[in-house]
């Protein structure tokens, strides 16, 4: 394994997390975005769940798949298209796999499509949605890697799915372990990212109103001025938990969690990551199929190794599936 180290002038933890997504590295997906031929899926599960994902073949030809996917998982309030998901999409494609980029319900502009919440617990569905599409693409190597929310979505996906699904390895790039750690992080943290994320969320709380007014709570997100006044309010009222430690509980990947592992997985964190204490990896229990590397640098999910908005860890993901596949 080769260590991430990035030029001097791009070593400061604020500037890869935030070019993570802006900056050169958008510029890039959005050049990328217009190369790839992509075909837009709507995957309805046997309980009538409806997910957005995207979906690329290396050949250009969705009438002519591979036999390799990728499965890709964003981060929350992300989507398929986000910068990094177009980026790593385009490095796995130049390396021979297909690539299937999910959307979380209620990211994407997908906020008509359930009329249930997006809740964090949810992997199932994402579980389902994936093997919705495997029914009509029987890929013969199918491999799972995700960012942030989509890291911890990724491990739980292949701890409680991985051989139902028929997945190989698994990648997870700076997934949170302890929520309400993270939480807490970003809330004592720069303004950057608690703005950030209030604003992202809100909007998407927006959006979902716009599309069930039925729902009436535009009193409750107008007084709502925080992350804190956010999860206060709509967590007891939109999701299965009457209290939000109950809710960050129901999807941190401490203690035994991951103990159903039954395929190689990879967790890759950040010692400088600013909203994912890395202090947390210690709560993860150790299992026979988990990997755990930590890296001096990178930010949140950057790896940005130059100032063309390339990112190491897309390499990383590749060489991991490639070692998989044999």
């Amino acid at each position: 394994m080769s260590v991430f180290i990035p030029p001097r002038s791009l070593r400061h933890h604020h500037l890869q997390s935030i070019f993570n997504s802006k900056g050169p590295r958008e510029l890039r997906a959005r050049r990328l975005a217009r190369s790839m031929n992509s075909t837009r899926l709507t995957l309805q599960t046997d309980d009538g769940t409806r997910l957005l994902a995207d979906w690329d073949c290396a050949t250009g030809d969705p009438a002519a798949p591979g036999d390799k996917l990728a499965i890709l998982l964003h981060g929350w309030e992300g989507s398929s298209q986000s910068s990094y998901t177009t980026t790593t999409a385009a490095t796995l494609l130049a390396a021979g796999y297909d690539v299937l980029r999910m959307n979380f319900r209620d990211h994407g502009d997908s906020h008509g499509l359930n009329r249930d919440f997006f809740s964090s617990d949810r992997h199932d569905e994402v579980a389902d949605a994936i093997a919705v599409f495997l029914r009509d693409q029987p890929y013969r190597q199918r491999f799972i890697a995700g960012y942030s929310m989509g890291a911890n979505f990724t491990l739980r996906i292949a701890a409680d799915f991985g051989q139902q699904l028929g997945l190989s390895c698994a990648v997870a790039v700076c997934p949170p372990t302890d929520p309400a750690a993270s939480m807490r992080a970003i809330a004592d943290g720069s303004v950057i990212y608690r703005q950030y994320f209030y604003r992202k969320w809100r909007r998407s709380l927006a959006k979902k109103l716009a599309c069930f007014p039925e729902l009436g709570y535009g009193e409750l997100l107008a007084g709502a001025h925080d992350l804190h006044d956010l999860n206060q309010t709509f967590i007891p009222r939109f999701s299965r938990y009457q209290r939000v430690a109950d809710y960050f509980a129901s999807y941190q990947i401490t203690g035994q969690r991951l103990a159903g592992l039954a395929l190689p997985a990879q967790l890759i964190a950040t010692e400088d990551d600013p909203v994912i204490p890395v202090a947390d990896l210690a709560q993860v229990a150790a299992q026979p199929q988990l990997t755990v590397e930590r890296h001096r640098y990178g930010g949140h999910c950057g790896f940005i190794a130059n100032w063309r908005g390339e990112s190491w860890v897309e390499g990383r993901i590749v060489e991991l599936f490639n070692q998989a596949a044999g």
